[in-house]
Order: structure tokens, then sequence, then C-alpha cells
């Protein structure tokens, strides 16, 4: 074993059984990492310096290529399911060998990080992959130690990461080529046969809401960040919504994009940067991140390149819908130092919905935020992933993450009820989908109009104008904001025929209602009653 690098932990990949007589690179930076891709024709070079790579067939999560090893230690907390499904510790064995001997053919990167801004609160991840650019990727996702904690850096997880490695499934266990499992009492993930590279910080998201729970931590799948008067905001939400947009604001500093904790004493990022997604991303609209996609360092994936002038476009989803930037945090102008933050004056929960039935924002009761936070409302159309008609799909996962939520729902949502009522926090829903009808019909909501009615929120005004009670959902909505046509804030009235607005409400009602059923047997009757109204 050739180990190459200023930064080689005295605890070596040997305790993996890794045995390769290849070289092993040991937390090597973007420049290095460039030159191995490039010598391995995985990526190109773009106008600005970012770095271009393709993800192949998988351009998002494998949903169902997900397991946790099924094991003594952690079997009994774990909320088995659609979303945690088991695998045998024998499964798992057979796995970790096939992945060993294909490492051990090979030259291997080796990145030492943590998983979490909060010393009290982090995890240290080891992550051995035998792909450059994805060992870039995960150390511009989590969180760099300081040199000098590299030289005896003992990792408590290690993801063993083989993109291009594939398992026979009726071998294995597993439903497919791919697989991404997770086995608490080994503390090792294993990743092959999908380059994606968001299973990675995802896995690692998934060991924290399984750890942290349990010292009354609460993991969020959220953006955060501080206004001028150190005042913190989250914002929940699930892909598309714009949680990586909203929470990227000058007027405020960004505390991380995607992964929190909310501790007794703080909010801390759980990342070292972002991962957004730049699909028709424009400078006027979106210019902080914009500009990451025209910087060294940043990886691009599936964004469409010419070859020649190797300009980007950024419009052109004929690769993927899902194109993604992956860059440190210090990309973004107006960070936070350290990432972290006190306890937020504010939630937001944002949702996409394209029926057209929900008001660009609505306060929350405690009760109603707890309700909404377990449902994880928002819709899918046609063009953001595969198979979808022209008609909307409501799409709910609970706590905005449930494929990463190893625990009962109760859990997290227990958690952050009682956290909103200790520390008197404002909910709101922000809906950043359609308005006028729905999807197809009606039109997206306007940025700057979201936008007014976040900093209305966030600085107290909206406290201080009229509100009423919205008929389906029962939650509050401002008559008015500066900034903002009042017209908008009432749904049914920017419909050409407010009487089509009404069986559209009543079907989103009826589709929370028949989602929270699975809940109801865990939280209180005022949770339950909180919800929408037939």
């Amino acid at each position: 074993m050739n180990n190459i690098g200023r930064y080689i932990s005295s605890h070596g990949i040997d305790q993996q059984k890794i045995s390769s007589d290849n070289d092993i690179y040991w937390n090597m930076t973007a420049e290095i990492l460039y030159e191995h891709t490039l010598r391995n024709n995985a990526g190109m070079i773009s106008r600005g310096g970012a770095l271009v790579v393709e993800t192949g067939v998988h351009t998002g999560r494998s949903a169902n290529d997900k397991f946790m090893v099924k094991e003594p230690d952690s079997e009994d907390n774990i909320w088995w399911g659609k979303v945690n499904v088991p695998l045998t510790p024998e499964n798992f064995d057979k796995i970790h060998a096939r992945i060993l001997d294909y490492f051990n053919q090979r030259e291997l990167y080796v990145q030492d990080l943590y998983g979490g801004t909060d010393p009290a609160c982090r995890i240290a991840v080891r992550t051995i992959s035998s792909s450059p650019w994805h060992s870039l990727f995960i150390r511009n996702l989590l969180v760099c130690p300081d040199s000098d904690d590299l030289a005896g850096f003992d990792p408590e997880f290690t993801i063993l990461h083989a993109p291009e490695m594939t398992l026979d499934p009726a071998d294995v266990g597993t439903n497919s080529e791919t697989v991404i499992t997770i086995n608490m009492a080994k503390k090792l993930v294993l990743i092959a046969g999908t380059s994606y590279a968001g299973e990675m910080k995802k896995s690692v998201f998934s060991i924290l809401n399984y750890l942290l729970p349990a010292q009354g931590i609460m993991p969020m799948h959220c953006s955060a960040n501080i206004g001028k008067d150190g005042d913190t905001a989250i914002f929940f939400g699930l892909s598309g919504t714009g949680k990586t947009t909203l929470s990227a604001d000058p007027e405020r500093t960004l505390i991380g994009d995607d992964e929190h904790g909310w501790s007794d004493s703080s909010v801390f990022n759980f990342e070292g940067g972002c991962y957004a997604k730049v699909i028709r991303l424009s400078a006027e609209a979106e210019p902080e991140i914009y500009a990451t996609t025209a910087m060294f360092g940043t990886i691009l994936e599936n964004v469409v390149i010419d070859p020649d002038s190797r300009e980007l476009d950024l419009d052109d989803g004929s690769k993927a819908e899902n194109t993604r930037a992956a860059y440190p945090i210090t990309s973004i102008p107006g960070t936070t130092e350290g990432g972290v933050g006190g306890h937020p004056k504010n939630i937001i929960m944002l949702t996409a919905d394209a029926f057209g039935v929900m008001p660009p924002i609505a306060r929350l009761t405690p009760e109603q935020a707890m309700y909404h936070f377990l449902s994880g409302y928002t819709a899918k159309v046609a063009g953001t992933e595969k198979g979808l008609g022209s008609e909307p799909q409501a799409a709910f996962s609970t706590c905005f993450g449930a494929p990463f939520m190893p625990r009962h729902p109760s859990v997290y949502g227990n958690l952050l009820r009682e956290k909103i009522a200790r520390h008197d926090v404002t909910c709101w829903l922000v809906n950043t989908g359609w308005t006028g009808g729905v999807y197809g019909v009606g039109h997206r909501m306007p940025i700057k109009y979201t936008r007014a009615l976040l900093h209305g929120a966030l600085d107290g005004t909206l406290n201080d104008v009229g509100f009423r009670t919205d008929p389906n959902f029962g939650f509050e909505i401002p008559t008015s904001c500066p900034g903002v046509d009042p017209a908008i804030l009432d749904p049914r009235g920017t419909w050409q025929d407010g009487a089509a607005y009404d069986p559209q409400a009543a079907h989103l009602v009826t589709l929370f209602r028949q989602n929270f059923t699975e809940y109801e047997a865990h939280v209180e009757d005022s949770v339950t009653a909180a919800g929408p109204i037939l």
C-alpha cells in the first residue's frame, strides 16, 4: 500500500481490511482531484473553472436500493417499512467482501471529514472512494477538519464508495445492481453501482438522524440563515421548493442550505458545503448560486457543456432535470463563521403546490406546524421525474425528509413541537408553487413576491397586518404585505373561474387527510384536529 499525501492519519485504511498494492491518496485538495478526474476522462473543465461530470443512468437518489441492516443494536429503534427496508447482516457482509475485493485492485481516495459543525455534536466520517471527483464532492459537502486534527483522525463511521462496481442482486439480496446500505452496529456505509454523488452526503444525514434524537437534538432537512439583528430562520422543504434559493438571501447570512441540527444551545450546520439544483438557474433570480457555476472547485453534475467552447447551458435538461452544483459554503458570500446560529425566531415550511390551492404564505399554530411537518407536502409535475403524466401529483414526505429518517416520524415531530414551544417560534407555510390555476393553467408564484413575503415574515412586518382564516386549511393568511399585490394572497381569487377552485381544494384536503391517518395514533388529538377540514 502506497499512502500519498501530506495529511495521512495514523489510523489507516487497513482497519477496514483494505490491502491494495496501489496508490492511496489522502485528503487531496481540488487541484489534484481535478487532475486525476481529467486523467481518467471522467470530467471537463468549464469556462470559469467548474468541473463538469456525468452520473450515468443514476441522475438522482436510488430510493429502491437503500437498506438499513437489521441487527440487534438498532432494530428496535428503526421505523421499518417502505422507507427503511431491512437487509440481513449476512448479505451486508457479502456486499462488504465484494467491495473490498474491488478496492484491493484499485487506487483509492480517502477523505477524513466531520458531519456537523458543532464539535459537541459532530461525527468523524471517513470516505474511501475509487473515484477522484466523488472524493472532491464529499470534501466540498462535509466539514474539513483543521490540519492538526488529521494526523490522528480516527473515524467513527466509514463510507466505502464504489460507484462503478455492480452487484448480482440474486447473490446479495438487493433489488438491483445498485446498493446503499448502512450498518449502525459496524458503523459502516456501503455504496455501489451508482455515480450519483448525493448518496454519500445523504448517508451521513441518515446516520445523524438516527444518533442525535437520543441526545435531545432535532436533526432537520432544512436550510437556515441569520438576519442582521441575529435572528435565525429555518426553511424546511423538499427538493424543488426553493429551500436553497430562498435561504441564499443577500440581506441575510447563510448558515447552510440542506441539513442542520437544533440543540439546546444552537442551530448548527451538518455540512460544509451546498448541493444546489441548477436547472434553468438565472443570474437575475439567484445570483449567489449562479456565480458558483463559474468557480474553480465547484462540481457540476449532468450540466450540458459545449466541448469546444466549454460554455454551459443551464437551461438544457436533456441529461437530467436534476442538474446539480456542489460547492463549499464559502463560495456563497456572507456565510456564518463556524456554521452555527442561535435558536430560531421563525420556521418556514416550503411547498410547491401544483394544484393552485395553497396561498403564498400562511401563519401556523404550533399544532398546525406539527401537522404540516409530519405531512411534508409538495407536488410533482411533468418534467421533474420520469413517468409523470400531465396532471400534478401530491407528494408527502414526512418531516420533509422521509428517505433519511431512520426513526419513527413522531420522534422528530415531538422534538420539533417541544422546541417550538420552548423558544416561542413563529411558524409559516410558504407556497412557491402555482397560483391562478393548476399546473398547466396557472403560473409559478413570482419569486419577487415570495421574497417580499418572507422578508415581511422575518422582519415582523406581517405581524402588524390583518389576517383571514383559510376555510379549507384553517391557517391564517395575511391580507396585505408591502411590495406584494394583495390579490395574490387569496388563491381562490387568482383563478379565472373561482368555482373551479373549490373541487381542487377539496381534492387536496382529502389527500392530506388520507395521508395523515398513519400518524393519528402517534400524536395528540389536537394535532390531528389542526389539519384541513372537508
